[in-house]
């Protein structure tokens, strides 16, 4: 039998080959506006084929290995493909056709979270970074979120939030606090009224007895704390008499009575005149030297 490479060169198969590549119309070139098309079907033939490179490059810059330059010439070709490809998307709405860019793709950064990046121009998504271009250096800082600064809050924030429940001046309107200290309230009054009332007679029995002149333990007892309430009472009033003492306004600098300020207004008359009168002195010595010396102004 003959080899597969002496078939492919028998006659016949050179000449099948011939009338095939005859029948063939020849390549179609893109053309470089799209609004140079006016089929419909071209357009979107022509988009897919813009499409197709998309991919293959967007494959293409997955690997990391290619190098920095390979890497930015990869993504700019990219991107100026997407730019290309909105064109004719809007050619073929121009047409009659679907609206493709209302469904595509956004972009997403290293974890997968989409980024909207603005065009300066106002006009499309902006520039794009696919796969490996995204961690070159300069890049990556694009698609790191900035750190949440913590605003430290203000007194105005802080007090803006306080109201009468914050001093406690709605504990008493639930009522569940009234029930609660009722009771308790109740027994503590009438244990204080309980103590004063025994004091009291403690105290009657004691001014019987310093009557009487037989004083017991208990009465010196009570006699001596009434003697040191009434000590520290004294004392209290003291100390509140010179504190006011010491609140009152003592002036430092002796104050001139009404003869003093006499005496003060007539020696300041006195000093005026005397300027004066030096000064027209002066003046007349001049004009006389003058008058001398035969001094003409």
């Amino acid at each position: 039998m003959a080899r597969n490479e002496e078939k492919a060169q028998s006659m016949l198969n050179r000449f099948v080959t011939m009338k095939a590549e005859e029948k063939k119309k020849p390549k179609e070139r893109r053309p470089f506006l799209a609004s140079e098309c006016r089929d419909l079907s071209d357009a979107d033939k022509w988009r897919q084929q813009i499409m197709r490179e998309i991919g293959r490059k967007v494959a293409e810059i997955q690997n990391e290995g290619l190098g920095e330059h390979r890497l930015r010439d990869l993504n700019d070709e990219i991107n100026k493909l997407i730019r290309e490809k909105m064109h004719w998307e809007r050619r073929i709405v121009e047409l009659g056709g679907p609206n493709y860019s209302r469904y595509s793709a956004k972009m997403t950064d290293l974890e997968g979270n989409i980024v909207d990046v603005p065009n300066p121009s106002g006009r499309g998504p902006g520039y794009r970074y696919f796969g490996a271009a995204k961690k070159l250096p300069g890049v990556k800082e694009l698609f790191e979120k900035p750190p949440e600064l913590r605003k430290r809050r203000s007194r105005y924030d802080i007090y803006k939030r306080i109201d009468a429940s914050y001093y406690g001046y709605r504990d008493d309107e639930d009522g569940v606090l009234e029930k609660v200290e009722g009771p308790a309230e109740e027994r503590m009054r009438a244990e204080a009224v309980a103590e004063w009332m025994r004091m009291e007679e403690i105290k009657k029995e004691a001014r019987k007895a310093v009557k009487s002149g037989d004083v017991g333990g208990a009465a010196k007892m009570i006699l001596f704390e009434e003697e040191e309430d009434v000590v520290e009472e004294e004392r209290r009033e003291k100390e509140l008499e010179e504190k006011e003492k010491e609140k009152e306004f003592v002036v430092h600098v002796p104050l001139p009575d009404e003869k003093e300020i006499e005496r003060m207004v007539l020696e300041k008359k006195k000093m005026e005149l005397l300027s004066r009168y030096a000064t027209e002195h002066l003046l007349e010595e001049q004009v006389e030297a003058k008058s001398m010396l035969n001094i003409q102004r």
